[in-house]
Parts: structure tokens; sequence; C-alpha cells
């Protein structure tokens, strides 16, 4: 008898183990096909439940605005290591020398200096988020803890790694601490240490591996907070989210042609042939939104098909791509005055300033990060005293312009590289 034949007949034994395991085999297979989507195929589809469960339950969607918040505060507590650990091992691990090594930096920070100019001149010029009516402060903590206990919960997640280990007396954040690195250590307990190079690794990889579990439940915090702005406030808010994205549009298109210019007058190299020989390396980050995975492409491009001299496509494209973020600084200048505007909150020069510096800071060793934005994001809204809590507004467009962004991260790479070879060829 055939195997379909065996499965024919047991289809109608009443045995309720048989029953349990098809569905586990159910659930296991929707778990897998959800987990197999790429992350803006989940956001996307949190973004169209929140709006439909917002619309359905109205104010009552409120509550749903609370998990959003735990995975922002777990973000703001991870952001500071994390940026740290990701500096010091770009920092130990970059092998800078030769001659151009001394032009490298300084044409890193001004194409980041540049870039955070356009986005931040872009934003005030336009003023995406002007009129858009968000709430600018969130009930307190004391009114509401004793109504909800998640509230109170959440207070409890620590706002900073190491600040349980201080004076604010929390033991349940030293918990969350250990928990969390005690998992992340779990399969490296076994694995040498010869050197500090090796330790700050391991304490990058494992603040990595924290922060995937945190970006796996980013659609959920985005599903809550949808609902709960689209049930209490409305579509207010996403319609200047349009407004925000041609805005952050033509920055970075500004920002390339910058970077088009430069190259002609800067270079032997035409724009022209750049594009056309580059186009490889500009596809698959935006395709992928990772300029650390476009790396080699970047530079075999720009060795084989450019055909810039070697040590000038290794300096721009494998040194500089650690160092050289330029969208996403530009992108995190914007995005803190956008949602400034929405709430109806003034920023002063000072503090754009200090957007400026952060996004700077920030923006070196990003490029080995997942999901970059998100993490630096948290840091520059708490540098100048932004709420995080409407960073989820800006995901339902971000995982767009998060590649538009590595573009033109990419081609600042490509940028530098040319610069680097000079006006004559060699």
């Amino acid at each position: 008898m055939s195997l379909r034949n065996h499965a024919s007949e047991y289809q109608f034994v009443d045995d309720p183990t048989l029953e349990h395991r098809a569905v586990v085999t159910s659930h296991t297979g929707l778990v897998a096909a959800w987990h197999n989507l790429p992350l803006y195929g989940r956001i996307i589809i949190g973004v169209i439940l929140g709006v439909a469960t917002g619309l359905l339950l109205g104010n009552q969607a409120a509550f749903l605005a609370v998990p959003g918040k735990l995975v922002l505060r777990l973000l703001g507590a991870l952001a500071p290591p994390l940026i740290l650990a990701a500096i010091v091992h770009t920092f130990m691990t970059t092998h800078l020398g030769g001659p151009l090594a001394v032009r490298l930096p300084r044409l890193l920070l001004m194409n980041t200096l540049v870039a955070i100019t356009i986005g931040l001149t872009v934003a005030n010029v336009i003023q995406p988020g002007r009129g858009a009516g968000l709430a600018p402060s969130e009930p307190s903590v004391e009114t509401t803890a004793t109504v909800n206990p998640l509230v109170a919960f959440i207070e409890n997640v620590p706002k900073s790694l190491l600040g349980p280990l201080g004076d604010d007396g929390k033991v349940i954040g030293v918990i969350f601490v250990a928990v969390a690195f005690g998992m992340a250590l779990r399969t490296e307990r076994h694995r040498p240490l010869g050197t500090v190079e090796h330790l700050v690794e391991l304490v990058l990889e494992s603040l990595i591996k924290i922060l995937h579990w945190i970006i796996a439940v980013v659609p959920l915090a985005v599903f809550g907070i949808v609902a709960s702005i689209v049930g209490t406030e409305g579509f207010a808010q996403f319609q200047a989210l349009g407004i925000f994205v041609l805005s952050v549009l033509l920055a970075l298109a500004i920002q390339a042609t910058y970077y088009l210019v430069r190259i002609r007058f800067g270079s032997w190299v035409r724009p022209c042939e750049l594009l056309r020989g580059g186009r490889d390396a500009l596809v698959m980050a935006f395709s992928t939104a990772s300029s650390t995975a476009t790396m080699p492409v970047t530079y075999a491009a720009l060795k084989d098909r450019v055909g810039l001299r070697d040590q000038s496509a290794s300096m721009g494209a494998l040194v500089g791509a650690n160092f050289n973020n330029d969208g996403t600084a530009l992108y995190e200048a914007m995005a803190a005055l956008f949602i400034a505007q929405m709430i109806g909150m003034d920023l002063s020069m000072h503090q754009q300033l200090m957007v400026v510096l952060t996004s700077v800071i920030a923006s070196v060793g990003a490029a080995g990060i997942p999901e970059a934005g998100l993490v630096t994001m948290t840091m520059v809204f708490t540098a100048v005293g932004l709420p995080v809590q409407f960073i989820p507004v800006l995901l339902t467009v971000d995982w767009f312009l998060d590649r538009c962004r590595t573009a033109i991260n990419v081609m600042g790479d490509m940028n530098v590289s040319c610069l680097l070879d000079g006006k004559q060829k060699g």
C-alpha cells in the first residue's frame, strides 16, 4: 500500500494526539512563514493591521501603544553600548596607512557635515511635520501605574544598559540585563579570547544578537502604535508622513548632486561614467539596505569598471564605508526636526547643533549594525529631549527610506574613492 493510502487511512482515526500534532505543525508553518518575510514586509503588514484595528476600536486602541513603548525602551537601553562597541571595534580593526589616509578623515567629515546641513535646511524650509497635531506629552508613570500594571512593568525595564548597576535601585533591571547577556553568550561560552580585539568582538556580537531579538518584535510595536494613533487621532500624522518622504527624497537627491559635482571637479572620473560603472553597487544597496553587504560589490565596481587605483578603491569602499554614512546622518537630522514639528516643539539652534554632533558620532561604525538607523535614531532623539515614543510613526515609511539612504551611503563611498584617486588617471 502506498504512503498516500496510509495517510488516507489515518485521516479518520479519532486520536487527539494526532490532531494536536497537526495544529502544532500548522502553527509552526505560520511562524516560519512570518519569520521568512523580510522585515519591511512584516512592518507593512503591521501597518495595515494597525490601521484596520485603529478604525475598529477607536479610542479603545490607545492601550495598544504599550508594546511599542517597551520596544523603544529596550532600543534606547541598547543603543549607547552598541554604538560604543561598534566605534571601538571600527577603530581597532580599520587599517589606515599611506598618504591617502591623511585625506580620508577630512573627506568623510566634510561629506557628513554637508549631508546633515542639507537635511536640516530642507526640513526647516519645507517643515513637513507642521500642523500634524501630535500630542507632545504622555501620561506620567504615577497616574498610570496604578491602573495599568504593564506600565509599571515597562518602568522596570532599564533605560540604559548599565543603569541598573548604579544607584537606581531597580533589581528587576539587573535581571533583565543578566538574562539578556546570559542568553546571548550561551553559544559563545567556550570561545577562546586571546586579544582585546576578540573581547570587543564578543561584546559587539552579543549586543547585535540582542538587537536582533528586539528587531524581531518591531512589527508588533508598529502595529500597536499605528492602531493607537489611528484610533485616537486619525490620519493627520500619516498625511504629514507623505510630505516627509518627499522632503527626504529631495534632500538625498541634493546630496547625490553634491557628490557628482565634487567628482566632476575633484577627480578625473566623469559622473556619468561613475554611475554607469557603479550601478550594480547602487542597485544592490537599494535592494539589500546594507552598505556592509554592498562593500565588495562597490570595491569591484570602482576598481574594475570605473578604473580607479586599487588603494583609492579600497580606502573609499572598504575603509570609508565603516565611517561614511552620510545618507543615514541626513535622515536622522530630518527625522528629529520632523517629529519636533509634529508635536509643536521648536528646536533651538543649539539643539540642532546637538543633532548634528550626535548624528555624526552615531554614524561612525553604524555600517555593521543591522537596522542602524533605528538604533542611532533613539540616541539623536534622546540628545535633544524628543520623545522616542513617536519613532514607530517613522517606521511605517522607514523600510523604503532606508533603501534610499543606503544607496546614498554607497554613493558617498564612491565619491570618496574618486576624490582620493585625484585628477590624473593612474
